[in-house]
């Protein structure tokens, strides 16, 4: 008897062993589970805090480029916002790809989800309104070029009327009834050269900006060895140098060559003094120096220069 109970003593102390051990072992893995979790916990919070260090960085940096690609836009805007041409076509055009600028501008700052595509697909088009911007500059110095052109070239029909002159002094000196001719000329002069503005019914107007047609106003002299009969009166009308043309540019000959003129009239000259009136309808005129050239038989026969306001 005292033998079975050594051997269940025995057994009771190996089965409580043996749950201490399972306990002791639970106790462990608890452990290292904990120490694991709490690895996990702390390095989430880095993972997610770091995500947030960077998404605030990459906000940053978006509103920096937000920013810039602003600055862009508006330095485009103020480059070409006070730009005035004569041609009004290229200054309409030109307004239309100010307000598309503005409203580039305008749709960056109210941008709300902004991203380095949506920057990229606002510099494309911002570099695509400097381009178009640019081209009319280009445009403008084309018509500067030949405008420059038509001055040069009136400057050298001066010219070529001024050698002429110097040749007739020449023959002047050997007869003198050929200086009794030159000094009469058989040449129309026009005197009394004014321009007017009228409005769109035809009433004298003082301001230029709002004139619907010029009236161009002269007297063909008197003389009496000119050929009688009708002629064209050519008028060229120059704008700061630019010749007001209607829309076919029409020609006439000059010295060899074509010269575009404003309006023509056809009148019947009788050698005696004649009263011309010339109109020109137009619009988009402005305030500057005006001049008028009256051109007949192939001759300049009176110019003159005025300021309109």
């Amino acid at each position: 008897m005292e033998e079975y109970n050594k051997d269940y003593n025995n057994e009771d102390y190996d089965y409580q062993t043996d749950v201490r051990k399972s306990l002791l072992g639970y106790k462990i893995v608890i452990c290292i589970l904990a120490v694991i979790l709490a690895a996990l916990s702390v390095l989430y919070y880095n993972i997610n805090r770091k995500q947030r260090t960077e998404y605030q960085e990459l906000e940053t940096e978006l509103e920096m480029q937000r920013d810039s690609l602003k600055e862009n836009i508006n330095s485009l805007i103020s480059e070409y916002r006070d730009k005035e041409f004569q041609n009004d076509t290229i200054t309409a055009n030109l307004r239309a790809e100010l307000e598309n600028a503005y409203a580039l501008r305008d749709q960056l700052e109210n941008e709300r989800r902004l991203n380095y595509n949506k920057l990229r697909s606002y510099e494309k088009e911002l570099g695509t309104l400097r381009s178009v911007l640019k081209s009319y500059l280009r445009q403008i110095d084309s018509l500067n070029n030949v405008n420059q052109k038509l001055i040069t070239e009136n400057t050298g029909y001066r010219q070529q009327i001024s050698t002429a002159n110097q040749r007739a002094e020449m023959a002047e000196e050997k007869s003198s009834e050929l200086t009794n001719i030159i000094q009469q000329g058989s040449i129309i002069h026009a005197r009394g050269i004014s321009i007017t503005p009228l409005n769109a019914r035809g009433k004298d107007i003082s301001k230029v900006k709002s004139a619907a047609k010029l009236r161009v106003d002269m007297t063909l002299t008197a003389n009496s060895i000119a050929k009688a009969g009708e002629r064209p009166i050519y008028v060229r009308i120059l704008a700061d140098g630019y010749v007001l043309t209607p829309e076919n540019t029409p020609h006439f000959t000059y010295e060899g060559g074509q010269l575009p003129y404003t309006a023509e009239r056809e009148v019947d000259y009788q050698n005696e003094d004649l009263d011309v009136t010339v109109f020109y309808d137009g619009s988009g005129f402005a305030a500057g120096t005006y001049k008028v050239e009256v051109y007949t038989d192939g001759y300049l026969i009176g110019s003159k220069e005025m300021v309109l306001k």
